[in-house]
């Protein structure tokens, strides 16, 4: 666990993930790369990633002050704020749950996390790849309300979500800039009751995943209150931003 008030640098792999690498270290107090997106700046401090991410893609030198992140650590933290199904299965996601439990940060800013994905050029950094989030996957139903669903649970704990993309983005956080972040950002006012009661109709439902390997088949969920939620929790952060 490390001290609170961190402003934290999120990288994914879209294409202007390389805007990063001409930001200063000094802008952030961590920085924290999901999946290839270590390949962009070298002084990374986690790097998360899942149990399938291949081998060959993993950095073959690990600095003493580099941590690299897996599914034994990022699935408890997940499942203590409401499982995959209602989380949303996404690295950028799972990764800002992950932050929230380990980091407890000020301040969550998302680049390369956008979502959004053209049907030709590149969607990634590096050139193509496997767009998780345009997988048939229950989990990636609704991509806005799970990014509004993050940000309304971390302003809960103090914590504001930005945008640092300023392209089209399936993320609904505020933009801001890289190095204005130690200004002042208004936090989003949030209603604890509100909170606690959607989140409590979410564990009714019964849909904990404690090994994160949730069952993808709709015919095992309900989906119309699935769509219920996501909906309440778009509204409540529309409501609150």
């Amino acid at each position: 666990m490390t001290q609170a008030g961190e402003i934290v640098l999120i990288m994914g792999s879209g294409p202007n993930a390389t805007l990063s690498r001409g930001w200063q270290k000094g802008w952030f107090d961590r920085i924290v790369a999901i999946n290839n997106a270590w390949q962009l700046r070298p002084d990374w401090d986690t790097l998360v990633y899942p149990e399938d991410f291949p081998m060959q893609n993993r950095p073959r030198n690990v600095s003493g002050f580099q941590r690299c992140v897996e599914a034994d650590a990022f699935v408890p933290a997940q499942n203590l704020y409401g499982g995959f199904v209602h989380a949303g299965a996404t690295m950028a996601f799972t990764t800002g749950y992950w932050a929230l439990a380990e980091v407890r940060p000020r301040i969550m800013a998302f680049i390369g996390c956008d979502m959004v994905y053209p049907a030709q050029g590149r969607t990634h950094f590096y050139g193509t790849g496997t767009a998780d989030p345009l997988r048939d996957d229950i989990s990636l139903r609704d991509l806005r309300a799970k990014s509004a669903r993050l940000a309304v649970i971390a302003a809960a704990q103090g914590c504001v979500c930005v945008n640092l993309s300023q392209d089209d983005s399936s993320l609904l956080f505020p933009t801001a800039a890289p190095d204005g972040l130690r200004g002042e950002i208004p936090p989003l006012g949030v209603d604890l009751q509100q909170i606690s009661a959607l989140r409590a109709q979410e564990d009714a439902l019964g849909y904990a995943t404690p090994d994160g390997r949730y069952a993808n088949d709709p015919s095992a969920y309900d989906m119309d209150l699935l769509a219920e939620i996501d909906a309440r929790w778009q509204a409540m952060f529309h409501q609150e931003g």
